[in-house]
């Protein structure tokens, strides 16, 4: 276990997940920088500190993330600087002999208008959902470019497709959060002013799959440890398999947080894509299956919420 690792994007939702698991594993030589440390948009200093380090492994679970309205509010921002994120540590990794690589997308990069569950062969199919259209764009080329090494130089280079997650150290900005961690963080704070209602945009309708951090990072170690990309093909999606409306979500976050009052629906906001539930026969077939119910996961996810004031000031 002493294999060098470099995890970009340690402090995320999902990389502090996969740091956890490293060193569950038994690794030890765990590489991590904060983005102060070592700014991922910026190639000089990204091949600097690989030529320096020398990690055998990397996992790339740094990006620019957020919901709906992050989204149409900042679209340079989630197409360029995760293109930067990416090239810069992909080249990079060519560059200094990274053994193997996981790339870390996103179930956003399929189609708006797809058959359900979506297989990996949907892939570009037809167009995107306008409401995450640049970061799509941005994880697909990720792809792709993982591919192309894989193809013109050999490499060992896996991506993976994961659907909507939630976990420990998640995002709970007002604004910029996902659906889940801001609904927690909402029905929390009506709870604690005692309010008698919470709204939640939308229909209510649209479905989504939710798969606990923890479950996400254990997959990646085990295609790190047991897969090689000739296997794996393009790329392989990780979920669930189950999904539920964001009405069903709602209720389920009031009953784990203890919220009595009465939920309303605000029918002018926008609902996003209506269903994005992941095949995932692939990983079955890879070996692999989630562990954490949603329920299981919104008690454990709560818990860390309460626990850890820094997240509720976010």
């Amino acid at each position: 276990m002493n294999k060098k690792i470099y995890v970009a994007g340690h402090r995320g939702l999902v990389g502090s997940a996969i740091v956890r698991k490293l060193q569950e594993s038994g690794y030890k030589n765990i590489i991590v920088r904060t983005s102060k440390e070592l700014d991922l948009t910026d190639t000089k200093t990204v091949f600097e500190f690989f030529e320096q380090e020398k990690p055998q492994w990397v996992f790339l679970a740094a990006a620019k993330v957020g919901g709906i309205y992050a989204n149409n509010t900042y679209p340079v921002d989630f197409l360029l600087d995760n293109l930067k994120i990416q090239n810069n540590v992909i080249e990079a990794s060519y560059k200094n002999d990274v053994e193997k690589f996981l790339f870390l997308g996103s179930s956003c990069i399929y189609p708006k208008i797809t058959p359900q569950p979506m297989k990996e062969e949907y892939l570009l199919s037809s167009k995107l959902e306008p409401t995450n259209e640049p970061y799509a764009i941005a994880k697909i080329a990720g792809i792709k470019l993982c591919n192309a090494y894989n193809k013109q130089y050999g490499t060992n280079y896996i991506s993976v497709m994961p659907c909507n997650m939630y976990g420990k150290n998640d995002n709970y900005h007002p604004q910029n959060a996902h659906v889940l961690p801001m609904l927690l963080k909402r029905f929390n704070e009506a709870k604690k002013q005692g309010l008698n209602e919470v709204i939640i945009w939308g229909t209510g309708t649209p479905k989504r799959e939710f798969m606990y951090s923890d479950d996400l990072a254990d997959a990646c170690v085990y295609l790190m440890e047991n897969k090689n990309a000739d296997q794996i093909g393009e790329f392989i999606n990780i979920g669930t398999g189950v999904d539920c409306t964001i009405w069903e979500l709602a209720q389920l976050i009031a009953k784990t947080v203890g919220f009595e009052g009465e939920i309303k629906l605000d029918k002018t906001k926008p609902d996003g894509t209506m269903q994005k539930l992941l095949d995932v026969s692939g990983l079955k077939e890879q070996g692999w299956q989630t562990k954490t119910t949603l329920e299981e996961g919104l008690k454990l996810v709560y818990k860390d919420f309460l626990t850890n004031p820094e997240l509720r000031l976010k």
